[in-house]
């Protein structure tokens, strides 16, 4: 299957990134006799925000988890930044981490430690920053995600959606340069998605960060996407921009999905 290079028109002629950063190339993963990834190629340049749709069991996750290192290909290979992450040395796939943020479907805030500190633990511990400077840049991204009043609460005291956007706020501490979304507000009461998918409208457009988001919010796919993926039994069936996608979708399987989910 040939490689599904993502095309980059320039968008922000300040920065023009225009460099190749995720790379997957004849990747496959089985779960048992559940075949999720067959023979994935497809590839990601800097600065764009792309976007994976598709049924559940289609394998978006297990991308997103192969790319923070928590679940290993059985074959292929995967290169960030021009540096393989898999296959690779420990040491290598420690220092490609570092690159890559995510943000789960689940918080996963430490619940004895303030907001502030949730935010401010892996820079000092993994990036060996001083607590003066992460504090700053924690205090910086908690008035971006609109939580600047929150910094010393515990998450016990926030909403399921400010709990969200601490979790954003801490992906962002680390300067990473990817952002891995991970149908972020399905554990979100229906009133708290609309704050959390604001947050990240705002990140997307003002900043040139990778992201690569995994959603069934079809309209927030639409509003931040530079490229839309559809994927089904594990290989992209589809690609093109969003308004490719949802208004002139080519793939009948593709057409078949959006019509049950828009």
């Amino acid at each position: 299957m040939p490689t599904e290079t993502l095309p980059n028109p320039e968008k922000n002629p300040a920065t023009n990134k225009t460099a190749e950063l995720i790379r997957l190339e004849q990747v496959s993963k089985r779960f048992g006799d559940n075949l999720v990834l067959d023979h994935l190629d497809f590839s990601v340049d800097a600065g764009r925000h792309v976007t994976l749709i598709g049924p559940s069991g289609s394998g978006k996750t297990t991308i997103l988890r192969m790319l923070m290192t928590l679940t290993k290909p059985d074959e292929g290979t995967i290169t960030v930044d021009g540096d393989k992450l898999f296959p690779a040395p420990e040491k290598q796939i420690r220092e490609i981490r570092k690159k890559i943020g995510m943000v789960f479907q689940q918080f996963n805030l430490f619940p004895n430690m303030s907001v502030l500190r949730n935010v401010t633990e892996a820079p000092v511990t993994v990036l060996g920053l001083s607590k003066d400077e992460a504090e700053a840049r924690a205090r910086e991204l908690l008035d971006l995600v609109g939580l600047a009043d929150k910094c010393d609460a515990k998450p016990s005291q926030l909403s399921g959606g400010q709990q969200q956007r601490v979790a954003i706020a801490r992906a962002l501490a680390m300067r990473p340069q990817v952002l891995l979304l991970d149908e972020v507000t399905s554990a979100l009461d229906p009133e708290l998605v609309a704050g959390v998918l604001d947050v990240l409208r705002d990140i997307a457009r003002s900043t040139d960060i990778t992201m690569l988001c995994v959603t069934h919010e079809m309209n927030f796919a639409r509003d931040i996407s530079d490229q839309v993926l559809m994927f089904d039994s594990g290989r992209v069936i589809e690609s093109g921009p969003p308004e490719k996608i949802f208004g002139d979708a080519e793939h009948e399987r593709t057409r078949e999905f959006l019509s049950a989910v828009l």
